[in-house]
């Protein structure tokens, strides 16, 4: 579950505010962004024994809750998180997720952050921290047992709105892959227009998380869409792991009653 990958956009489309250049966190090889503190952006699932969340709503409401802290008023201009945020961004974009119940739970609720809800699944979102500096409420919360299982087929992806689609080919943890879509949904957040945003965000984030068949996937990764790769630090060796498709249509999505937390 720790993401020590960067996820990368192949197709030529500004995947930052600024064009794709030699310092951008999107190239593979080393760059000048190794050489600048790094931090990493936590979130905690919350999963009790007796009733845990359901393996794609999870994904996607880890997705919608890196969207969330993107989007915040704090996280950016002068707001209390926008140093760290800025600091993340400069450096390699690293995620790790921990998983939290009881106690453990409450305490992490307690700290500065954003709780996303989903149709059974919450997860908390912090401000960027150092890699060494985690506070010690969440540094203690286990980064493996995310073992979620969808108890029903999951429906089918939602083609009005961004699709996070995962490599087929692939066996990650439920908390590894929700690192991996909460980059897609970063890539799929810079390159849209102030406007879309602002529609995306007003809409709820709605989005989709699905897994397509092995040629469906081909496609998607010639398809032009954002792709993010994974460095091959943990669980998986490296290569592709989502595509984005559709981070466009985010513009033309109605409001939505969907709870973002607080």
């Amino acid at each position: 579950m720790s993401e020590n990958d960067t996820p990368v956009s192949p197709s030529g489309h500004p995947a930052t505010p600024c064009s794709p250049a030699a310092d951008s966190p999107f190239r593979t090889e080393p760059t000048s962004r190794d050489e600048a503190p790094q931090y990493v952006l936590p979130l905690v699932v919350h999963i009790e024994k007796t009733a845990p969340p359901a393996r794609t709503d999870a994904l996607r409401t880890a997705a919608r809750a890196v969207l969330v802290m993107l989007s915040d008023e704090r996280s950016v201009g002068e707001g209390e998180w926008a140093r760290a945020m800025r600091d993340w961004q400069d450096a390699r974009i690293r995620k790790v997720v921990r998983r939290a119940r009881g106690a453990e739970w409450r305490k992490a609720c307690a700290l500065p952050g954003i709780t996303v809800t989903g149709e059974s699944a919450e997860v908390r979102v912090f401000p960027p921290v150092p890699l060494d500096g985690w506070p010690k409420e969440l540094a203690k919360l286990q980064v493996s047992g995310t073992d979620l299982d969808d108890p029903e087929p999951p429906a089918a992806p939602d083609p009005a709105g961004p699709v996070l689609w995962l490599n087929p080919e692939l066996t990650m943890s439920a908390g590894k892959t929700m690192a991996q879509v909460g980059h897609g949904a970063q890539l799929a957040w810079w390159e849209l227009s102030d406007t879309e945003r602002k529609a995306w965000r007003e809409a709820g984030f709605p989005l989709s998380v699905a897994t397509p068949d092995a040629g469906r996937w081909r496609e998607l990764m010639v398809s032009g869409g954002p792709v993010v790769r994974d460095a091959g630090f943990t669980e998986i060796a490296p290569g592709e792991t989502v595509v984005v498709e559709g981070a466009h249509r985010a513009g033309s999505l109605s409001p939505s009653a969907e709870r973002l937390g607080g």
